[in-house]
C-alpha cells in the first residue's frame, strides 16, 4: 500500500487526512505534528491510520509527503526530509505564499524527488484540528505550482490528489499567486486585524464593545486567524503584500478626501462598488480566456528563473498546455 505522509496536523493538514480517508484512497496516511495533542486529534478524527512522532520515520518510503506547516517552518521540514526521501518521491506544501517555498524546494530537496507547490483556497478564521472538516476543500480552487524539475506526471498525481478532496486544481505562476493572494487573502487578513487593533486601543472600547454586533464580527473576523501563520504570510510575501497595502492606503485616502469636502460622487463610487462585489456574489465575474489560463501573464524573466529555473517559462507552459488538454476552462475534467 503506498504512503502518504502529512506534516502539520493543523485545520489544513487534518482536513487533507479527513478528505482522503473519506474518499477511501488505498493509501495509509501517516500523520506526524510536533504538538502530540494535535496529532492525537487528528487521528481520533480519522484523519490519519497512525502518526509518527519521528519526522525522519514519517517520511521514509513516503510516496507523496504533504507539508501543512506555517510558512516560516517550512524550509527548516525540507533540510530535515530531504536526505531520506526515496526516489520519486513527489513532496507538496500547503502553504499561503509560493515564490519563497519554492526556491527553498530548488535549494534543498534532492534532483531525484519532485515539488508540487500547492495551495488550496480554503480554511478558517480558527486554527487547529478541532475545526478540521473532510468537506473543507470542496468546490475551492487547488493552486498548483511545478517546482523546479518537476515532470507533467508528478504534477498529475496533485491535480489527481486535488480532485480527490474535492478542490478544482488551478496552475499558476508562483511571483503571481503572491501577489493575487496578497490582495484577496493578505490584505483582508491585515485590515481586519489593523480594525481590532485601532478599536481595541480606543479609550472608549469597552463601551463599543457593549454594541460591536455582526458587522464588526464579520470584518474583524480574520484577526482570528493563526497568528503565527499571519507573521509567516507577511515575512515570506513582503513585496506583494505592501504593494497592496499602499493600494489601499491610496484608495482610502481618496475616500478621506470625498467624504471630508462631502463630494457628490461617493454615491456612485459606493455604488460601483456594490456592482463589483454583486458580480462576484453572483459568479458572474468573467473568466479568463482560453489564451489567458495557457499562457503566463507577465513576470521578471529573472524572479521566474530564480524560482522555477532556466526552463521555468516553457516548463511551466507544458504544465498549461497538459492541463487544459484534459480540463475545460472550470477546471472540469473533460
Amino acid at each position: 500500500m503506498s504512503k502518504i505522509t502529512i506534516i502539520g496536523l493543523g485545520l489544513i493538514g487534518t482536513s487533507i487526512g479527513m478528505a482522503l480517508r473519506k474518499a477511501k484512497v488505498n493509501v495509509e496516511v501517516i500523520g506526524h505534528d510536533r504538538d502530540r495533542g494535535s496529532a492525537n486529534q487528528a487521528q481520533k478524527m480519522g484523519a490519519t491510520d497512525k502518526n509518527e512522532w519521528n519526522l525522519i520515520s514519517a517520511v521514509e518510503d513516503a510516496m507523496i509527503v504533504i507539508i501543512a506547516t506555517p510558512v516560516k517552518t517550512i524550509e527548516d521540514v525540507m533540510q530535515q526530509i530531504a536526505p531520506v526521501l526515496k526516489e520519486g518521491c513527489i513532496v507538496t506544501d500547503t502553504g499561503s505564499t509560493k515564490a519563497t517555498v519554492l526556491q527553498w524546494a530548488s535549494k534543498h530537496l534532492p534532483p531525484h524527488v519532485q515539488f508540487i507547490g500547492g495551495h488550496p483556497m480554503a480554511g478558517k478564521e480558527t486554527s487547529g484540528p478541532h475545526g478540521a472538516e473532510a468537506s473543507l476543500f470542496e468546490g475551492a480552487k487547488y493552486c498548483i505550482l511545478p517546482g523546479k524539475g518537476s515532470n507533467a506526471q508528478s504534477a498529475q498525481t496533485i491535480v489527481e490528489m486535488a480532485e480527490i478532496i474535492g478542490a478544482v486544481p488551478y496552475f499558476l505562476d508562483p511571483v503571481e499567486h503572491d501577489s493575487y493572494v496578497a490582495a484577496i487573502s493578505h490584505l483582508p487578513m491585515l485590515l481586519s486585524s489593523v480594525l481590532v487593533k485601532i478599536t481595541s486601543d480606543s479609550p472608549a472600547w469597552p463601551e463599543m464593545a457593549r454594541l460591536a454586533s455582526t458587522g464588526y464580527r464579520d470584518i474583524s473576523r480574520l484577526a482570528s486567524q493563526d497568528p503565527e501563520m499571519n507573521r509567516d504570510i507577511c515575512l515570506t510575501n513582503p513585496d506583494g503584500v505592501v504593494y497592496w497595502i499602499d493600494e489601499f492606503i491610496k484608495e482610502i485616502y481618496r475616500f478621506r478626501g470625498l467624504i471630508k469636502d462631502g463630494d457628490d460622487s461617493l454615491f456612485q463610487t459606493f455604488d460601483d462598488i456594490w456592482v463589483a462585489r454583486d458580480r462576484l456574489m453572483q459568479n458572474r465575474v468573467p473568466l479568463p480566456s482560453a489564451d489567458a489560463r495557457i499562457n503566463i501573464p507577465s513576470a521578471s524573466e529573472s524572479m521566474t528563473g530564480m524560482v522555477m529555473g532556466d526552463r521555468a517559462a516553457g516548463k511551466i507552459q507544458e504544465m498549461f498546455d497538459w492541463y487544459n488538454r484534459d480540463h475545460d476552462s472550470k477546471g472540469n475534467r473533460r
